[in-house]
Order: structure tokens, then C-alpha cells, then sequence
């Protein structure tokens, strides 16, 4: 199924779209209106279709948005939003990798690639890969992992990431 809701925050609209059967499957989000948000969409289904993921895109309301929502604000905790994660089509490696981050990189905070690395003993290009490959944003907050001299390296859209940064509390 297909949940998407549009919400306002810090005087912007942010839209936020959960594929979900059993569970979250999938998570894309757009601050610059609906063509972006489709092209974040059509992504995240070919990446979840290549690792065997059934989808149905049939459009329902749910709660799943909202859920995110409240994650991305503080309400409710990354760790209980990821309790409502599918986590199918991942490889042991990610859900590691993502259940470490949910664990040990709190809101306000951010990390270097390197310093994950370390605590996860594999490499930084390893974890840029694993955030790369995310398909659960907010919830598994990628944008919390930064590049040591430059914070935006390796984010399509460094102001997602400041932004949801900015919402979260951190100051650079």
C-alpha cells in the first residue's frame, strides 16, 4: 500500500510517502512539491523490487506517515519508529549498520562515516554505501552521518539534510 500526507514544519511543507504492507517497507519524502517526491518514489520501488520486495501500490491511508512525521519532530523516538519497519529486502550488514545508528545517534547529534566505521568495524565507504541505499529516511536517520570535512558530502540534497538536521536541533 501507498500512504502519502503533506505537513508543515518550520514554515515549510514537507510530503511524506510510506509504502507499507505488514510494515513500513519504504519512506520517501520531498520539501520541494510532488515531482520530486515521484522520482524519490519511482527510485525507492525499482531498489526494493531488485531485493525481491512485493509491493503494492495501491493507495490507502494509514497511520505510517504521521508516524514518520512524528519521528522527524521529536514525538515519538527513532527507535520506536523502527519497530514499524519491515526490513525486508535488507542485507544483514544494513540492518546493522541501521539498527546501530538508531540506537547510538540521537537527535540534535550527528557522526562521521569514519567514526561509524570504527564502532562497526568495516569501512566508511561501507556505511556511505548502507546510507545510500537507506530506504527507511528519518526513521533511520542517514542524514545524521556526516563527512568529517564536509558535513554535505555524498547527499544529493545537502539542504534535506540541513534542514532535517536543523529540525532535529543541531547547530553546526
Amino acid at each position: 500500500m501507498l500512504s502519502c500526507e503533506s505537513f508543515k514544519i518550520k514554515g515549510r511543507e514537507i510530503i511524506i510517502c510510506v509504502i507499507w504492507e505488514e510494515g513500513i517497507q519504504g519512506i520517501v519524502y520531498s520539501l520541494d512539491g510532488r515531482e520530486f517526491l515521484e522520482k524519490q518514489l519511482s527510485r525507492l520501488i525499482s531498489m526494493l523490487n531488485k531485493r525481491g520486495v512485493s509491493l503494492s501500490l495501491k493507495e490507502r491511508h494509514s497511520k505510517y506517515p504521521e508516524l514518520v512525521f512524528n519521528v522527524l519532530t521529536g514525538k515519538i523516538s527513532n527507535e520506536e519508529g523502527f519497530e514499524e519497519l519491515s526490513l525486508e529486502g535488507l542485507t544483514d550488514f544494513e540492518i546493522r549498520v541501521y539498527s546501530w545508528l538508531v540506537k547510538n545517534v540521537k537527535r540534535g547529534e550527528v557522526i562521521t562515516y569514519g567514526k561509524v566505521a570504527k564502532e562497526l568495524k568495516t569501512s566508511a565507504l561501507a556505511i556511505g554505501g548502507a546510507m545510500k541505499r537507506n530506504p527507511y529516511p528519518i526513521v533511520v536517520p542517514c542524514h545524521r552521518v556526516v563527512g568529517k570535512k564536509d558535513p554535505w558530502l555524498y547527499t544529493p540534497k545537502p539542504e534535506y539534510k540541513k534542514f532535517l538536521l536543523e529540525v532535529e536541533g543541531w547547530t553546526s
